[in-house]
C-alpha cells in the first residue's frame, strides 16, 4: 500500500505491519472518528501509518476464493498456508511456504514442519464464516458431483 499523508505519514517511511483489505474500513473509520461496527473482523492500521507504535496485530489472516477450484489461504507470522481446488476435494492437501525465507513460494515446507501444518489445520477448520451467498465448498456444491 503507498500513502501520501502530508504532515501525518512520515514520507519515505516502510513498515512490515501485515494487514488485508477488511483492515481498512477500521482504518478509515477512525481517521474520520466514527466507531467501527463490532461485528468486524478488521484491525486499523492507523498507529502504524502515525507510527505511534500501539499498533494491534492480527493473530493470523484467514481468506478463501471461490474461482479456479477453490482456494483457502492463511497468513500467519511468517507462514502461509495454501490449500487449492477445496471445491472439488475439501480434504485437499495444504501447501505450506516459509515467506521470510521464500517470498516466492516455491518450496513447499509442509513435510518438513508438521507442528505449523496441524496449528494451520485447525485455523483452516474453525476461521471460516457459513455465507448464505458465498457457499464454499458446501454440500450443496458437493451433492451435485
Amino acid at each position: 500500500m503507498i500513502v501520501k499523508w502530508p504532515g501525518k505519514v512520515q514520507p519515505n517511511s516502510k513498515s512490515d505491519h501485515v494487514s488485508a483489505f477488511w483492515d481498512v474500513f477500521p482504518t478509515f473509520s477512525e481517521i474520520v472518528g466514527i466507531n467501527k461496527p463490532n461485528n468486524l473482523d478488521g484491525i486499523s492500521f492507523l498507529p502504524t501509518l502515525l507510527q505511534n507504535g500501539n499498533q494491534e496485530e492480527h493473530n493470523y489472516l484467514y481468506w478463501e476464493f471461490h474461482e479456479q477450484g477453490g482456494r483457502q489461504s492463511i497468513r500467519k507470522g511468517d507462514w502461509k498456508a495454501v490449500k487449492y481446488d477445496v471445491l472439488k476435494n475439501p480434504g485437499a492437501p495444504m501447501e505450506l511456504y516459509n515467506l521470510a525465507e521464500d517470498i516466492s513460494e516455491e518450496n513447499n515446507v509442509a513435510q518438513s514442519h508438521p507442528e505449523v501444518v496441524k496449528e494451520m489445520q485447525a485455523i483452516f477448520e474453525t476461521a471460516r464464516t457459513d455465507s448464505d451467498i458465498f457457499t464454499f465448498a458446501s454440500e450443496t456444491y458437493l451433492s451435485k458431483q
